[in-house]
């Protein structure tokens, strides 16, 4: 099998299945089979949330490129098994594209699955909405209600992974954890405000002074990374994202990163046709998406982002507990001009700032539209 096909949630189970089995068996024939199918997953089948799969009719996939926004399905489940198959795949190849995957599906895909009160729950994950969908108290089949709700319990399991001659730190967030490593236990505490800061710092403390790796992911969207060991430049480049430091470890040394996380612009492949003329906003991890309660004056599909302008942050103590936004100028349709559905004369337009918050935090202040992919000028 070389290109993924039917059901979303059992295809991601059956790939964690064979990653998981080709480690077990060191087959590398079934190892090769996982990378392919992984290929076409990520080049052809994918949101930019890591939402699977776009038709409610299977649950499932349909044809390359085939992601529309409005009627997205992208199960929460879906987002859920892709985060189990990297993190498998994780364990066959300690590489970071794994690892960037998993991060995205957890910080977008599966984590818009649950509402901030921890009570409510998305079966689907559209990308785009006209107000009407709302998350569910509960479902008739209520898989995504469990397996969300597990996911963010186990969440810690999926930081660090470990190996007899060393460490690699594979996301950040804040956790401390007792590992044994080259035959000694060593106390691990990594502390940051991730991901609204690219700022790290990682203390390590080795019952007794001890050699072992460690290894620090560096994400994929990152350019202009700092590691620094005890306040030293760390001189080694990434490779297969991850920035690799061998020594002899000892209590009271720390691992500070410094990760930039300047907002970007995402543009999607031509195949996805309804992505056509728009952009994406990400920053960090997150996906970022236009809400109505943050832009209000109507829908927002009538607003568009000149391609000049600037992304500005603004760190918002008074939303969610403290959050990191979006804005920039931008141009809004006056809806009030039209009396007739069709007419020879374009739209009127007026000044407008855009605001846009992570992805997986719509829905979560009443019903209103939204959209990740926004008309770009």
């Amino acid at each position: 099998q070389d290109k993924v096909v039917g059901h979303a949630v059992r295809a991601m189970y059956m790939y964690t299945a064979m990653a998981d089995l080709a480690a077990e068996l060191n087959d590398p024939a079934l190892k090769r089979a996982c990378e392919t199918l992984w290929r076409d997953v990520m080049d052809t089948k994918m949101y930019v949330t890591a939402g699977l799969g776009p038709s409610a009719h299977n649950e499932g996939f349909t044809v390359d490129y085939d992601l529309p926004n409005q009627t997205a399905y992208a199960e929460t489940c879906a987002s859920v098994a892709l985060i189990f198959w990297a993190q498998r795949m994780l364990h066959l190849d300690l590489d970071g594209r794994y690892a960037d995957i998993l991060e995205t599906a957890l910080y977008n895909g599966a984590l818009s699955g649950l509402s901030r009160d921890g009570t409510h729950y998305f079966y689907a994950n559209p990308l785009e909405s006209d107000g009407t969908p709302t998350r569910w108290e509960w479902h008739t089949c209520p898989c995504c209600t469990m397996n969300v709700s597990r996911l963010v319990a186990s969440v810690g399991g999926y930081f660090v992974s470990t190996a007899s001659d060393g460490i690699a730190f594979n996301l950040y967030g804040g956790i401390s954890t007792t590992v044994e490593v080259a035959g000694t236990k060593v106390a691990l505490k990594e502390t940051s405000r991730y991901p609204w800061s690219g700022d790290i710092r990682i203390d390590i403390a080795p019952d007794k002074d001890t050699a072992f790796d460690v290894k620090v992911r560096i994400p994929g969207w990152c350019d202009g990374a700092v590691v620094k060991v005890n306040g030293e430049t760390v001189t080694a480049r990434p490779v297969n994202g991850y920035v690799t430091i061998n020594r002899t470890w000892k209590k009271g040394d720390a691992i500070t990163l410094e990760l930039p996380m300047p907002p970007v612009r995402l543009y999607a492949h031509p195949g996805v046709i309804v992505d056509a003329g728009r952009v994406a906003l990400k920053r960090g991890p997150l996906v970022y998406c236009v809400e109505e309660a943050d832009n209000p004056g109507g829908r927002v599909q009538r607003l568009r982002l000149p391609r000049e302008s600037e992304l500005r942050l603004s760190t918002r103590s008074d939303l969610f507990d403290g959050i990191v936004t979006l804005s920039a100028d931008g141009l809004a349709i006056d809806e009030a001009d039209w009396n007739t559905l069709y007419r020879t004369r374009a739209p009127k337009e007026k000044q407008a700032t855009l605001t846009a918050l992570p992805y997986y935090l719509w829905a979560n202040r009443g019903q209103g539209s939204m959209m990740v992919w926004v008309p770009e000028d």
